[in-house]
C-alpha cells in the first residue's frame, strides 16, 4: 500500500514537472505565409503576427482562412510536443505504437 502511494506521489511530481516544462516551451509557427504564431506546450497562445498585406478589407476572407489554418497548425505542433514529453516521462519512447 505504501509503495503504491509512493508511486502515485512520484507520478504526480512528474506530471507537474511536465506541465511546467510544457508551459515554458514556446513553439513558433511560420507554416502559413504572412503569419507568425507563438504558442506554448500547454496550448496557450502568446502572440499572433499578421503581415500588413493581409490587412486590407478585400483580403478579409483570406486572412480568416489563413489565420484558422495557422492556429490549427500551432495547436497540432503543441500537442505533438506534449505527447513527446509524456512519452519521455513515462519511458514509452521505445515501445511500438507510443
Amino acid at each position: 500500500m505504501f509503495d503504491q502511494m509512493k508511486k502515485l506521489m512520484e507520478m504526480k511530481k512528474q506530471a507537474e514537472k511536465i506541465k511546467r516544462e510544457l508551459e515554458a516551451s514556446l513553439i513558433e509557427v511560420n507554416d502559413v505565409a504572412g503569419m507568425k504564431i507563438v504558442i506554448d506546450g500547454s496550448q496557450q497562445f502568446h502572440s499572433i503576427e499578421v503581415d500588413e498585406s493581409f490587412l486590407s478589407s478585400d483580403k478579409k476572407q483570406l486572412l480568416q482562412k489563413e489565420l484558422l489554418k495557422g492556429v490549427n497548425k500551432a495547436i497540432a505542433k503543441s500537442q505533438t510536443l506534449a505527447a513527446q514529453q509524456m512519452k519521455q516521462a513515462m519511458g514509452l519512447g521505445g515501445l511500438p505504437g507510443f
